[in-house]
């Protein structure tokens, strides 16, 4: 997920649409903007800043005290074998070398605030839309077993 703006209600929303799906981790790419809103996420949650994210240090003391990741200045984990990677996408040189890298099965980003998808070389990008200012607030899932995503529309 990206770009959830301190909009406490619709992370709420997003985050029980997500433990309904039985969701394992959560990559959330920045735009975060304070500390509550981390406190509502649980600690199996990846975290990178956004450039909206001027409260870095309380930020950054949230994402510890539930006991998730903070990844500076981009995320990379393993799951099921897969290389992602996500970012903000606000530093676009940035963006470029991890999407051009071919090191990653995935890439995740925001900062646009628009769903939105491509391929590039062995690498999947993907927008997953936002939580705040869209024309609708989305997130996706990613079965990683099979590689099917599921854009999910939080009302």
């Amino acid at each position: 997920m990206s770009d959830t703006h301190s909009r406490y209600a619709t992370v709420e929303a997003a985050l029980r649409l997500i433990e309904e799906r039985k969701a394992e981790c959560i990559l959330h790419c920045g735009d975060i903007e304070d500390a509550d809103t981390v406190w509502l996420f649980p600690g199996t949650t990846h975290f990178v800043f956004g450039n909206s994210d001027v409260e870095r240090q309380s930020i950054r003391q949230a994402v510890y005290g539930i006991g998730a990741s903070l990844h500076e200045p981009f995320g990379h984990v393993f799951l099921d074998d897969m290389s992602i990677a996500f970012v903000h996408g606000d530093d676009k040189r940035l963006f470029r070398q991890l999407e051009e890298s071919d090191k990653h099965d995935y890439l995740f980003y925001g900062h646009t605030h628009v769903a939105a998808e491509h391929q590039t070389g062995r690498t999947r990008v993907i927008n997953p839309g936002a939580l705040h200012r869209a024309s609708k607030h989305t997130f996706l899932i990613l079965d990683t077993d099979t590689g099917a995503t599921e854009t999910v529309v939080v009302e």
